[in-house]
């Protein structure tokens, strides 16, 4: 949550000539505002429907942003991990840098905790996130150029 996927996602595709997909988006688009998943519907059934939208994104010659929680879904990890045209690009973002990005975002899983509970969210997830990544970018103090740029010059050397 708050590393930038949304920003660099569409600058990277835009440098690649692909098409940006967020699975959020499509979420929202035909489910509605995430927040209210998670009010009407909680987490569980929230997940079943990211599983869906990751599903069919990952299939796609597209550049794909996940949600956070993605991950947490097995079929997601064994996609990642086996799919041979899926590189896994984990950008990563410290504390203080996201404190900043997070304010007034109205995330479900952060409204009662803060940054407090983005840490504890992090250290949870961290192993997995790490345990896909096939290029791992920290988005902390960077421009998205500087970002991007560093992500085309690592998929060009794992290609």
């Amino acid at each position: 949550m708050g590393a930038g996927k949304s920003r660099i996602g569409h600058r990277l595709a835009s440098e690649l000539g692909l098409p940006f997909v967020d699975t959020d988006q499509r979420i929202v688009a035909g489910h509605g505002p995430i927040p209210e998943i998670f009010a009407r519907d909680g987490e569980h059934e929230f997940r079943r429907i990211e599983r869906e939208a990751v599903a069919a994104a990952i299939r796609e010659q597209a550049v794909v942003a996940l949600g956070g929680g993605a991950v947490l879904h097995p079929d997601t990890r064994t996609d990642l991990e086996t799919l041979q045209a899926v590189t896994v690009v984990l950008l990563r973002v410290d504390a203080d840098a996201v404190e900043a990005r997070l304010a007034g975002g109205g995330r479900p899983l952060l409204e009662q905790g803060g940054i407090e509970r983005w840490t504890q969210i992090l250290a949870e997830r961290e192993p997995v996130y790490t345990a896909l990544a096939d290029i791992d970018v920290d988005t902390s103090r960077r421009p998205v150029a500087r970002i991007v740029e560093d992500i085309t010059g690592r998929l060009g050397a794992s290609e």
